[in-house]
């Protein structure tokens, strides 16, 4: 009896807890139901940046050489005995100096001779001319005078220029280097005499692959450093492009002009040389904007207070920033903090950006997208 009576207590309690669910289930689903929709519908506190637009930056590293601005290599004009050597190595030279003298006396001679002819026919042109007007010569006298005074003149200039022949002058201001003559020493023009260079600025000549051809320009900063040194870059302009690209190397020739007013660079000397070219445009966004999915990357834009998910292809990372490929404009707002709150159509509350964020902390690899 006893057993049956608690048999019977277990059916009616059972029966009245169905009952109640029977009941009361509907109002605690609703209830939940509503509590959802309650979140689902609250708008998203994120924090946004700008799309800015930024240009891409293709580095190029190369080996270059250098010369100076101005060199050459002296010879003499004519054969001659070295008489006198006016400068020692490495010396500071001025446009016009002697460098090298040669024996002379045979030119100077000749300077002198043809000043006396030239003397004698001018006075002889002079006379037929006072004689010509008074009928007591020829017209013709008088033009064979005028030839003869012309042919002495050009003949005084040929020895001028053959006594200035015997002087080796600077043809620029420079600096002169090392010689092997000496004084007595007989030399003729095939004779070299010393090399001069104006190393006030340097052209440091390399190569640049055929692929940027059109991109670097006249006036593109360049920046060097010698080899031998650890110290500072100096930087130079672009000077020359060349005209044809190498079909051994597909390169093609750029000359930099580097000032070098402290003379520490000489010509000769390699550089590690950097040459930064602008490329195309492109959106520029926050780095901690970008988000990884299983697609590839993408941002969370913001349009009309709705989140939107906009695939990106990454262009080039600079710095902080990261340029961007996709249909995203410049001044579109993206989001950079609550990324973990974003959902495709989102409403979204933009708060303000902290002062003290100067570091963002860069995206995370996310496989869900979110």
């Amino acid at each position: 009896m006893n057993l049956f009576r608690q048999l019977v207590i277990v059916v009616v309690i059972g029966g009245t807890a169905g009952a109640a669910w029977l009941g009361l289930g509907p109002m605690f689903s609703a209830a939940e139901t509503a509590t959802t929709n309650g979140k689902r519908d609250r708008a998203a506190a994120v924090v946004v940046r700008q799309v800015t637009e930024g240009v891409e930056r293709i580095r190029v590293e190369a080996v270059g050489n250098a010369r100076a601005t101005l060199s050459a290599t002296l010879f003499p004009a004519t054969a001659g005995e070295v008489q006198a050597i006016n400068f020692t190595s490495d010396q500071p030279v001025t446009r016009g100096d002697v460098l090298v003298e040669l024996d002379r006396e045979t030119e100077q001679l000749a300077v002198e001779l043809a000043q006396v002819r030239v003397a004698d026919a001018e006075r002889i042109f002079r006379r037929l001319q006072s004689l010509i007007k008074t009928g007591a010569t020829a017209q013709s006298s008088l033009d064979d005078a005028r030839t003869n005074l012309e042919a002495s003149r050009i003949e005084q200039k040929r020895s001028e220029v053959a006594l200035a022949d015997r002087f080796v002058v600077a043809p620029f201001s420079g600096r002169i280097g090392l010689t092997e003559l000496d004084v007595g020493d007989r030399i003729d023009p095939e004779t070299e005499i010393a090399t001069l260079d104006d190393r006030s600025t340097l052209l440091v000549r390399f190569d640049v692959p055929e692929v940027l051809l059109g991109r670097v320009a006249i006036g593109d900063p360049v920046a060097v450093t010698p080899w031998a040194s650890n110290g500072d870059a100096t930087t130079g302009r672009v000077s020359d492009v060349g005209s044809r690209v190498s079909e051994q190397t597909r390169t093609f020739t750029v000359r930099a002009a580097i000032p070098n007013p402290t003379d520490s660079l000489r010509p000769g000397m390699s550089f590690r040389v950097v040459l930064d070219v602008e490329g195309g445009r492109f959106p520029k966004v926050p780095e901690i904007a970008i988000q990884w999915g299983g697609e590839g990357s993408f941002v969370w834009a913001i349009r009309d207070g709705i989140a939107k998910r906009v695939p990106v292809l990454i262009v080039q990372r600079q710095e902080a920033q990261v340029l961007v490929d996709g249909e995203i404009a410049p001044g579109t707002a993206v989001v950079i903090e609550g990324l973990h709150r974003m959902r495709p159509g989102s409403k979204v509350e933009i708060l303000a950006e902290s002062e003290d964020q100067s570091q963002p902390i860069p995206a995370r690899l996310d496989g869900t997208g979110s």
